[in-house]
């Protein structure tokens, strides 16, 4: 290993590159470095009377503070009273003491359906509101009575007013809002970089001793294992990718088709017969498909791989980790060449390109190591329990349905919220939403959350692996 890789420039690479990416990523950030989101979000739930019909004679002015530094949604309850409602309603989020408005959205009422919450995402736009009069507007262009919806109110807001068409009344909009506060991360962010620079300079130093003295080190091991079995490893994921377009006339070009047909057919079905509401539905839906798409093969294909490479474990030594890898990153492959059509699809629907696009690297990288976790774990229970392929074939796809893909995630009860939390695939689709819909950067604990899921995951994958792969020629 030693004449083969130069430690000292892989060291000096390992420098330049960490120093690179990390003052690329505090620009790309950006302002999201600086908040966090709040436990304690503004809600005003008591539900009490209706505004309405909500027409274009109608203004609607509800006046409020917040003690927190941005807002990133609101939600409003409405109801169509049973009518076919058509029109547009338009809201609008101003600052009442600089006359500058912070937020606005047109909404088609014609997707509304009974009773029903209107979430409308600010993208983070509403920064450093923190105690000031803000102005939440609401205006109709429906002329017809017969087709405009109904707002609730609530129980007044202490001596914030709500105004009706310029009239005071008593009442307040039943609303709610989720609301962020400022981070400790982004005033420290320079600190955590310089502390992360000294320790990987002194680790690079360790083992570059190490080397010189030829002392073992787990650093060096990683090293040394992937120069020896690289070439197996290549060979083995260009197998497993070849092998799966064995025979088929399209062949690698279903990696472009699949998630584009399947984007389809859920977005005829949720946008026309469900009326899908959510902004720039296609992307949505297509990161949603993209990345869950990834993960169920990964962990599908990984799942065999001890029991599919049988013959080569029984006859030739080699670290058994580096089947379900192979398969992991066969799938990767997949990956890729599916990011092709969601940039298509994100051109043609004219979706707004920023720097943050940039940020999905991690939470893909993320991804991949959870699914490498999945695939140890799955892979080592399928050689003792071969019943495990087909309870996994239900938990994905029960997986699949707790997972936002073609459904907002305002839309899950509060008190069911907590699935959607401990769901890591549910971090890893909205971190690569938030990037590319959104335009900016999550926040930093959404990078925690994306960290702590993947690695987590990983070491439980390796140390189940390695207490039980021992065992692996006894059972296959």
């Amino acid at each position: 290993m030693n004449k083969k890789v130069n430690l000292k420039r892989l060291s000096f690479i390992l420098i330049i590159s960490y120093l690179i990416i990390g003052i690329a990523f505090y620009f790309i950030g950006g302002e999201q470095f600086y908040i966090t989101k709040s436990n304690d979000n503004l809600v005003y739930d008591v539900e009490n009377s209706t505004i309405g019909p909500v027409m274009s004679s109608t203004k609607i002015e509800q006046d409020f503070k917040v003690k927190y530094y941005a807002i990133d949604g609101i939600k409003i309850k409405t109801d169509t009273n049973e009518k076919e409602t058509k029109g547009n309603l338009s809201v609008s989020l101003m600052d009442k003491d600089s006359n500058i408005v912070l937020f606005q959205e047109k909404i088609d009422v014609s997707k509304f359906n009974g009773k029903s919450d209107v979430y409308l995402n600010t993208n983070k736009k509403t920064l450093d509101v923190k105690n000031k009069n803000l102005a939440l507007i609401i205006t109709s262009d429906i002329e017809n009575e017969n087709e405009a919806p109904v707002i609730y109110t609530g129980n007044g807001i202490g001596n914030l007013p709500m105004y009706i068409d310029g009239k005071l009344t008593d009442k307040s909009l039943l609303i709610s809002m989720e609301c962020f506060d400022k981070s400790w991360f982004g005033p420290n962010y320079w600190y955590i970089f310089l502390g992360g620079l000294i320790i990987l300079s002194w680790y690079l130093i360790n083992i570059n001793i190490k080397q010189k003295n030829e002392t073992d080190s787990y650093g060096l091991n990683v090293i040394n294992v992937y120069m020896k079995y690289k070439f197996l490893l290549s060979q083995l994921i260009q197998r497993d990718f070849k092998t799966k377009y064995k025979r088929s006339v399209l062949g690698v070009l279903w990696s472009f088709f699949n998630p584009l047909l399947t984007m389809a057919v859920q977005y005829i079905v949720f946008s026309t017969i469900f009326k899908s509401d959510i902004p720039n539905f296609p992307v949505y839906l297509l990161i949603g498909v993209v990345m869950f798409n990834f993960f169920s093969e990964a962990c599908g294909m990984g799942l065999m791989a001890i029991l599919g490479n049988a013959s080569l474990i029984t006859k030739v030594y080699v670290p058994k980790y580096i089947y379900p890898v192979s398969r992991v990153f066969s799938s990767v492959i997949n990956l890729l060449l599916s990011l092709i059509p969601l940039a298509i699809v994100i051109i043609v629907t004219q979706t707004q390109i920023k720097f943050s696009v940039l940020l999905i690297i991690f939470g893909i990288l993320c991804t991949i190591v959870f699914c490498i976790g999945m695939a140890l774990i799955l892979s080592t229970a399928m050689v003792f329990f071969r019943d495990t392929q087909f309870l996994w074939n239900v938990v994905s796809l029960l997986w699949m349905y707790l997972t936002p893909l073609f459904y907002p995630e305002s839309i899950v009860p509060d008190k069911f919220k907590f699935i959607l939390q401990l769901n890591p695939m549910y971090h890893f689709i909205r971190f690569v939403r938030i990037c590319i819909l959104d335009g900016v950067s999550p926040e930093p604990i959404a990078y925690l959350i994306c960290i702590v899921f993947s690695v987590g995951t990983f070491l439980i994958g390796a140390w189940v692996f390695k207490k039980n792969q021992d065992k692996f020629v006894l059972n296959i």
